[in-house]
Order: structure tokens, then C-alpha cells, then sequence
């Protein structure tokens, strides 16, 4: 089974940049968008996409966050949210089950500038913990987690890790954070799969262009629980394609497609 993650920092824009394209070159069974921006009632979807069943969880706020997940294959349930009203007006999750696995789409609170949202962040990820584990007890299967986590877990995921010690994204508050995360059973798959590869950034500053000299930060995962293991085949990032930032990209097996 193929799944793809991708942040695409409103959707609308994507893809008048020939995102459907890119992501019909890819032929994922499954693809997860983050930072949609949009309603879907505010989406003209090509007939490239018209294969796919979506589902999307749309900010309270117009033109902000958001995520949506595109599948060929119809989900046993979609879940929007976290059931937790604290944490669920701004569209940040949503989950489809399929019959041997749960499938999050998550796009992770930024601390912000000063990391003035903090303690907010950790609050979200401590519920969203919560949640995945929770998903894994109550409908009894293993968890694929993707999205936009807004943190370079470790110095390898980032190519100026010294410079940015305390800033958003690097605190040392977040990785420990995630950290924890993974701890409680999840693998981050591209890092299991490649744990020396330097240079693999999902993301870069529009500024001194660092895109074109890759300074750039790893903060886009795929997690899957520990017992899914077995079944990974690749995992791999694309920062290449159409100009668009990030697409990272998971193949595992599964019995009900290929």
C-alpha cells in the first residue's frame, strides 16, 4: 500500500502548480494533505483526483490549517478530530480507519516566534499521544501517524542545529517531546529506514534561499506503531517536485491492497 504525506500550504494554490499532477506521478492508494486552507466547498478537484474519496477537517478559522485525506480506498470510519474541544477548532486531525489499520492525519501546532505557543504545543502533543494510543486500545489495530509535526527531532534532521537551539521547531522542549511520542510504541519510519541520511529536509525558509542550498529542516514524519514494522517496505521524501516543498512517502504491506 502506498500512502503520501504532503504540506501543502493551501490547497488551492498547490494546485494551480500542478500539485494533482505530482501526486497522480506518485499513484499513492492513499494521500494525506496538511495546511488545506480551504473548505471543500471552496475546492474545484481535477479529474485527475476523481478516483479518490476525500475527507477533510477544515479550520473554524477561514483560510487557516486544515487537513484532508484522499483515498481509493473507501475507510470502515473517518474520525475528525480528537474529540477533545480544546484541541479541535483549528482542524488539525483527521483519521480514517481501514480494516488492519488506523490511518492519522495530523498537522502539529507551531510554538510560534519566541516559542510564546509553547506551552500550548505541548499540551496538544501530550493529548494527541493520548489519542494515538487510544486508537490503538479501542478499535484494536496498529496506527500509521503522518503529517506536518513542526519539529527536527535530532541534529541530524536539521542543517544548522547550533543556530537554532531555542527556536520553534528545535526546542529541546519539542523534541523531547516527540521523543516521547515514539517511546510509547511508534517508529519513525524514515529514520528506521535511513538512520544516517543527512540532507533529507521536508522543509526551508523562504529566506537567504535556502531551498536552493538545502538548509532546511526534517519536520514531516510518517509514525507507525511498533507492530507494523514487519510490513515496511520504503519510506522516502521527494523535494523535488513542481516546486512544492515536501512530499514524504510510504509503502507497506497490506492484505486488502497493494
Amino acid at each position: 500500500m502506498r500512502i503520501l504525506s504532503w504540506n501543502v500550504n493551501g490547497i488551492r494554490a498547490a494546485l494551480g502548480k500542478g500539485a494533482a499532477e505530482s501526486i497522480i506521478g506518485v499513484q499513492p492508494d492513499v494521500f494525506c494533505l496538511q495546511e488545506t486552507k480551504a473548505r471543500p466547498e471552496q475546492v474545484e478537484l481535477p479529474l485527475e483526483l476523481g478516483s479518490y474519496r476525500n475527507y477533510w477537517n477544515s479550520a473554524e478559522k477561514k483560510g487557516y490549517s486544515g487537513t484532508a485525506i484522499f483515498s481509493q480506498i473507501e475507510p470502515l470510519d473517518v474520525l475528525v478530530g480528537m474529540g477533545l474541544e480544546e484541541h479541535d477548532s483549528e482542524g488539525r486531525v483527521i483519521t480514517a480507519e481501514y480494516p488492519d489499520f488506523m490511518l492519522v492525519n495530523v498537522y502539529t501546532p507551531n510554538s510560534q516566534d519566541g516559542l510564546r505557543r509553547l506551552s500550548y504545543r505541548l499540551e496538544w502533543d501530550k493529548a494527541f499521544r493520548h489519542y494515538l494510543k487510544h486508537l490503538e486500545e479501542n478499535r484494536g489495530k496498529p496506527v500509521i501517524f503522518c503529517g506536518d509535526l513542526n519539529v527536527a527531532h535530532h541534529e541530524i534532521d536539521i542543517a544548522r542545529p547550533s543556530q537554532n537551539r531555542r527556536t520553534a521547531g528545535f526546542s529541546d522542549e519539542e523534541r523531547e517531546s516527540f521523543s516521547e511520542t515514539l517511546q510509547a510504541g511508534f517508529t519513525d519510519t524514515f529514520r528506521h529506514l535511513h538512520p544516517e541520511a543527512t540532507g533529507s529536509y521536508s522543509w526551508w525558509s523562504y529566506r537567504a534561499q535556502a531551498r536552493q542550498r538545502n538548509v532546511g529542516w526534517r519536520i514531516d514524519y510518517f509514525g507507525i506503531s511498533d507492530a507494523l514494522i514487519p510490513r515496511l517496505e520504503s519510506a522516502s521524501i521527494y523535494p523535488n517536485i513542481h516546486g512544492l516543498y515536501f512530499q514524504d512517502y510510504l509503502h507497506f504491506h497490506s492484505k486488502y491492497c497493494g
